[in-house]
Order: structure tokens, then C-alpha cells, then sequence
């Protein structure tokens, strides 16, 4: 069945010594309250590897039901004097000890890309990700999904990854995509990064130089209560109390 999800990427800012404070205020403390009033699933919370991105950082990717489910979103966010939903000023508030702020994204996956559900429904799990940022010319992101269905997720496969998603970056002029990827121990991630000059990539290499396509790749690990690494979206009965925190 086509993906017609919806989906928000964060790269988030952390304060010092509080990503893992700030991962449990996302996952536990607020995926539950998203589900609820927002029908706003979480795909994703990571911690990014310092020593191959930004530090200390986090990446969010939330899943939402279409381009309707992200109107409904912001409405509901929105919809105040203050931008933000009243309801939630002392999430914020916490929220704000441990963050500096981020730059987020709406992505439109790839029709054959995997929902969170399927993920989670098809045991879809990494001891680490591989987080690609591909910035192509405009007008080409179409293009180079084309290429990832047709050449490169099979042959990276191949090495022992699992694409967990595919996604064009939207309101943008069709030049960005992210592609993430479930590796499933520490050696495939170094065979994988052995293959980027041999062989088994020479055809992905080849696709990627004709589209004009760069790419910055980073490594990611789940946060503790991740869907990927529970099986299950966080659920209230995860929560720690705000002064816990």
C-alpha cells in the first residue's frame, strides 16, 4: 500500500550534558499527548555520533496522516496568542532546559517507503542508522528516488542495511532528500563504508555522479524508548514525572 504519510524532521540543539534528559521529555512525555490530540506518531528519536555530525544533537521524525494531518497539526499548535498550545507550557518549559532550538523539514516519502507501523510490524531494527542528507539540483529529487528504488537500495542491501526510509524534502525548490537507513551491527557499518570505492557500489556511484547528487551521511543511535527499539509507540506508563527529570 502507497505511503501517504507526512512527515516532520528535527535536528535538535542540546544543552550540554541533557540529550538524554531531553530524548525521555520526547519519547515518553510527549509521543503519548501527540498520539492523543495530534494523531502524530513518533518514527523516530535519535541521538546523533558526534564523531560523525553535529554534537550534541538530536533527530526527531514524527509521522503524520498526510498533508491534512499536518494542517491539523499546526492549527492546533497555532491557534493561540502565543503560537503554542497552552496545554503544553510546562512541557515547553522543561523542554527548553534542554534544547537550543533545531532546524526542521516536511518530508514526502517515496510511495514504496515503510510507515512506522510497518517498520515495527516487520522486526525493522539497527544497532546504529546511517542518516543521508542529499542535496541534488533542483528538479532533481524525483529522479534520484527513481535511482534509490531502482539501483541503490538493492545493492546496499546487499551489505546487511535496511532502508528504513526514503523522503523528499518539501517546500524547496525539488533539490533535497534524506534517506536513513537500520544497520544492523558494527562491522556491516564498516563494510558498508569499505564498499563507498568498491565494487559492490560501482552502479549506485555511477547513478548518483549522473544526477549530480552529494550527500552528507551520519551515524545515529535510537533513544532509549524509540518505537524501532521498543516495538511499540511510547506510552503514558513510560513517563517521568517533570521535576525527575
Amino acid at each position: 500500500m502507497p505511503n501517504d504519510k507526512i512527515y516532520i524532521h528535527e535536528f535538535i540543539d542540546i544543552r550540554g550534558q541533557h540529550r538524554p534528559q531531553y530524548m525521555h521529555h520526547m519519547t515518553a512525555n510527549w509521543v503519548p499527548v501527540a498520539i492523543e490530540e495530534r494523531n502524530q506518531l513518533c518514527f523516530g528519536v535519535w541521538g546523533t555520533v558526534g564523531s560523525t555530525g553535529r554534537w550534541p544533537e538530536v533527530v526527531n521524525l514524527w509521522e503524520l496522516d498526510g498533508w491534512e494531518g499536518l494542517a491539523a497539526n499546526f492549527d492546533h499548535e497555532l491557534s493561540h496568542a502565543s503560537l503554542q498550545d497552552p496545554s503544553l507550557a510546562a512541557w515547553w518549559a522543561k523542554a527548553a532546559e534542554f534544547r537550543r532550538g533545531g532546524v526542521d523539514r516536511i518530508l514526502v516519502p517515496a510511495a514504496w517507503t515503510r510507515s512506522i507501523d510497518e517498520l515495527v510490524a516487520d522486526g525493522v531494527r539497527g544497532a546504529t542508522y546511517a542518516h543521508e542528507l542529499v542535496t541534488l539540483p533542483p528538479g532533481g529529487s524525483t529522479s534520484y528516488l527513481d535511482a534509490l528504488r531502482d539501483i541503490g537500495q538493492a545493492a546496499i542491501e546487499r551489505l546487511g542495511l535496511t532502508l528504513v526510509g526514503a523522503f523528499e524534502v518539501a517546500m524547496i525548490s525539488d533539490s533535497e532528500c534524506i534517506t536513513i537507513w537500520a544497520i544492523p551491527d558494527w562491522p556491516t557499518w564498516i563494510a558498508y563504508e569499505q564498499a563507498q570505492r568498491g565494487p559492490e557500489l560501482t552502479a549506485w556511484r555511477h547513478a548518483l555522479a549522473d544526477l549530480g547528487a552529494t550527500w552528507e551521511r551520519s551515524l545515529l543511535i535510537d533513544a532509549p524508548l524509540a518505537p524501532l527499539r521498543i516495538g511499540r509507540q511510547p506510552a503514558a506508563s513510560d513517563r517521568l514525572p517533570l521535576d525527575q527529570l
